[in-house]
């Protein structure tokens, strides 16, 4: 990421409350314990937080055993939210995912008995091993954050966090997720495999099950909510509103570029800049926030022209950053 002088252009006329400021010290809090035992992904993590506190969902891409699990367990532990893990199979049927109404004999009536999706966190993991049909059951929930049965609408707690996991689309009895709900998921990562160091730190550390059995949370979900309220209150000036455009637009003309950045995309880019600047302490908006969290907003957005399913996020980054002018 490029360092420059900050631009007094991007700050805002009246000085802000020194809210956003407070707010850095329980994120990076939040931050340092998930180190403790997701180790040697600190962007990674500060994504997922930021996310989180954009009020999106998350989709995470990788093989099997690098962490991915643990990552979204991890989450909800430290902010204090109830969590929930659906393990997608092909066999899933929407009910199991949602719920659905059963008669009760000695009262004579239909009941509803809530899904796993009741929850504040819940976990589709290895969500492209379900049908098209389970994997649509998350679409409500996920855009109106309420469910729909039987001409009854049921609302989700409030936070409603979605991490999805999925398997690459090579492995045996995957069934890729469409473009309309790929759109649904704010970000997109890529864990990875840790380094050397990390992998070390892995090898001779305790069980990680272990480790988030004992982990405390470190903000309760009133803090939560109040930090996610906290994200729209972050000034965005209009040179840096020029400059999302900037991006956006070039994406949608762009020869490399199947189809460009939706409006939805734009959206979601100026919400996770938000977040991003706010657990830096800052209550505005940098190009830097933009471009840290670009590539998992694009990423998963974007298609190669060829007719390609997947970008390499460190490429698309450069691309985008190379071709459009910073402020």
């Amino acid at each position: 990421m490029s360092q420059r002088p900050v631009d007094k252009a991007f700050e805002p006329r009246a000085r802000a409350s020194a809210q956003p400021a407070a707010a850095r010290g329980p994120l990076a809090a939040v931050i340092a314990a998930a180190e403790q035992v997701v180790f040697g992904k600190t962007t990674e993590i500060r994504l997922a937080l930021a996310c989180l506190l954009a009020r999106g969902h998350l989709l995470i891409e990788d093989l099997p055993g690098v962490g991915k699990t643990t990552l979204a367990h991890l989450l909800a532990r430290l902010v204090g939210l109830d969590y929930k893990r659906v393990q997608f199979t092909s066999d899933l049927l929407p009910a199991d995912v949602l719920g659905a109404y059963v008669y009760e004999r000695d009262a004579a009536r239909f009941r509803f008995h809530p899904g796993p999706v009741f929850t504040h966190l819940v976990l589709a993991d290895e969500i492209n091993r379900a049908t098209p049909r389970a994997q649509s059951a998350l679409l409500e929930a996920m855009e109106e954050r309420q469910v729909t049965i039987e001409n009854e609408t049921h609302p989700l707690p409030d936070p409603f966090f979605v991490i999805a996991t999925q398997n690459p689309a090579e492995q045996v009895g995957t069934f890729p997720l469409p473009e309309s709900q790929l759109d649904r998921f704010l970000m997109c990562l890529s864990l990875g495999y840790p380094d050397r160091r990390a992998e070390r730190a892995l090898l001779a550390a305790s069980d990680r099950r272990v480790a988030l059995a004992e982990m405390a949370p470190v903000l309760s979900r009133e803090e939560l909510l109040a930090l996610q309220a906290r994200v729209t209150t972050v000034h965005v000036a209009d040179p840096l509103l020029d400059y999302v455009q900037d991006v956006v637009d070039y994406s949608r003309r762009a020869p490399e570029f199947g189809c460009g950045l939706s409006p939805r995309a734009a959206l979601a880019l100026l919400r996770a800049a938000r977040a991003w600047a706010l657990i830096d302490g800052r209550g505005h908006v940098l190009p830097d926030d933009v471009q840290a969290v670009l590539p998992s907003v694009a990423v998963h957005r974007l298609r190669p022209a060829d007719g390609g399913r997947a970008l390499d996020v460190q490429a698309l980054r450069e691309r985008l950053l190379a071709a459009v002018p910073i402020p």
